[in-house]
């Protein structure tokens, strides 16, 4: 942490300087509704040590592994972690943990803990915590646990008062065949709750990732329906792949019926976007069969049978038209020849879609692409939608960020592209030392992304390639760098940074 230098005149000198560079808070993936990870922020800093402290605001220990992106809003800083560095001696093991930091000074607010899903690790990996980046709308905030519920919290925590209607938090702590465990002022305040499995007939598989896409009343995201731990059967076929909620009472009010169970590859990581062309809005989804579907947005009511509506699709393109799209889990572990999937966000900017995919990191082929497509019209869009098409190194999960007429994006081989937004044309790429699993993060002049080795690259944005600087941090990183407020947040396994440029010495 900073030496305070002159007491009172120190904080006013600090106060001033970041009241000029503050811009907007964070409060979801990207920016509100395209999803671009893009942000107006200025006054970030070009480099940080966190060994000398030099443009250090406060740094937050973490667990030890974390794969969500933080999010700021409202005061604070909400990210998902484990539980391997525990906050509080009455919540030991293995967890899934939301933070709730104050965005000033770092310190702990409440934090959501939730044991693990069941014993089968493929349907709620060991240590793997709570990966879901929050969503944040006035004093609530929405996520999707370990255990795939999706939770509304309040943002003030249990410390003023258990608000409902879900008041019953000691059983939600409280791993199965356990003793109670009573919950206190530091833990988080479940307003209602939704069990995506049991609710809405999915079944689970790795860690459960989304980022929750608010459109007026209804909540809309990826169902996380996967294959089992065999990796070739879907158990739930005919489960959703996309869901919308009531956000003010969690109630279950709509899905697709797009029957892409069977053709799932693996999972449904990717949370959805929102566009408005031609002064209608579209909601994009990218399901596990990786095809990229828009659907008319919900506006109807639940049928009097309970049974949750049908999303009424505009239309849908599939990403990888060579791929095999019947009987796709013979090709588990193949490196040549499989399905595509998604696990990114798809990017929308006008009608212009930015999407990344290709074969699974884990189980299927090595090619992967950055594509722009053209979203306009209805029915399957797939033969003429296709803009251009940009190979990457190997695999990716990375989002793209589109700005000033320029594409950034990542793969797995650690290699960071720039390229026309317009036409594809590449006009560089970085290579970093490690594999990259985060997204860039455009802010500033500069682009900000994280490897797996624990360096975070910044770069000049622009067509010629410019290296600024390289901060190498304590831990991997896989979370997406972003801003808020005139602080870049970098999350590594084990640490959140909060950086901001340091006023120069009166």
């Amino acid at each position: 942490m900073w030496q305070v230098l002159g007491g009172t005149a120190w904080c006013w000198i600090w106060g001033v300087a970041l009241s000029i560079a503050s811009g907007a808070d964070h409060p979801q993936w990207g920016q509100p509704w395209s999803r671009n990870m893009v942000s107006n922020e200025r006054g970030l800093p070009e480099s940080f040590d966190p060994a000398t402290g030099r443009n250090i605001k406060w740094t937050a220990p973490l667990g030890t592994e974390t794969y969500s992106t933080p999010v700021a809003g409202r005061g604070v800083v909400l990210i998902g972690t484990n539980n391997n560095r525990p906050r509080d001696p009455k919540h030991q093991g293995d967890r899934g943990v939301l933070l709730c930091l104050e965005e000033a000074t770092g310190a702990l607010r409440w934090q959501l803990v939730t044991p693990k899903y069941n014993d089968d690790i493929y349907q709620d990996w060991p240590n793997a915590g709570i990966c879901a980046s929050a969503t944040i709308e006035g004093d609530r905030a929405y996520i999707l646990d370990n255990r795939r519920s999706v939770l509304c919290l309040d943002l003030q925590g249990l410390a003023n008062g258990n608000d409902g209607p879900y008041t019953d938090e000691s059983r939600y702590l409280t791993p199965t065949n356990s003793p109670p465990v009573t919950p206190g002022p530091l833990d988080a305040d479940i307003l209602w709750r939704f069990d995506v499995p049991e609710q809405a007939g999915i079944w689970p598989h790795d860690g459960a990732h989304a980022a929750i896409l608010v459109r007026g009343d209804h909540l809309y995201l990826n169902s996380g329906n996967g294959v089992d731990n065999t990796h070739r059967r879907i158990r739930r076929p005919d489960g959703p792949s996309l869901i919308v909620l009531d956000k003010k009472t969690g109630r279950y009010l709509a899905r697709d019926r797009e029957n892409i169970g069977p053709r799932i590859f693996h999972c449904t990581w990717s949370p959805p976007a929102l566009a408005r062309i031609n002064n209608a809005e579209h909601v994009v989804f990218c399901g596990g069969d990786g095809v990229i579907y828009g659907f008319v947005p919900w506006a109807g009511t639940t049928p009097a049978d309970g049974q949750p509506g049908t999303l009424q699709k505009r239309w849908q393109i599939d990403f990888d038209p060579e791929g095999p799209k019947e009987d796709v889990h013979r090709f588990i572990g193949n490196r040549k020849e499989s399905p595509s999937n998604i696990k990114s966000t798809p990017v929308v900017v006008g009608d212009k879609l930015y999407v990344t995919g290709g074969g699974d990191i884990w189980w299927g082929k090595n090619q992967a692409w950055l594509k722009c497509y053209t979203i306009t019209g209805e029915g399957d869009l797939t033969p003429h939608a296709l803009l251009w098409s940009v190979s990457l190194q190997r695999h990716t999960c990375s989002t793209p960020a589109v700005h000033e007429g320029l594409v950034y994006v990542a793969d797995c081989s650690g290699q960071v592209l720039c390229a026309n937004a317009a036409t594809g044309q590449v006009y560089w790429r970085h290579q970093l030392a490690g594999e990259i699993w985060s997204s860039p993060l455009v802010a500033d002049g500069r682009v900000y992304v994280g490897s797996r080795r624990g360096d975070l690259a910044v770069l000049a944005v622009g067509r010629e390639l410019r290296v600024l600087s390289t901060v190498q941090l304590d831990s991997a990183i896989v979370a997406t760098p972003v801003a808020a407020n005139g602080v870049l947040y970098v999350a590594t396994m084990r640490t959140l940074y909060a950086a901001a440029v340091r006023p120069a010495n009166p």
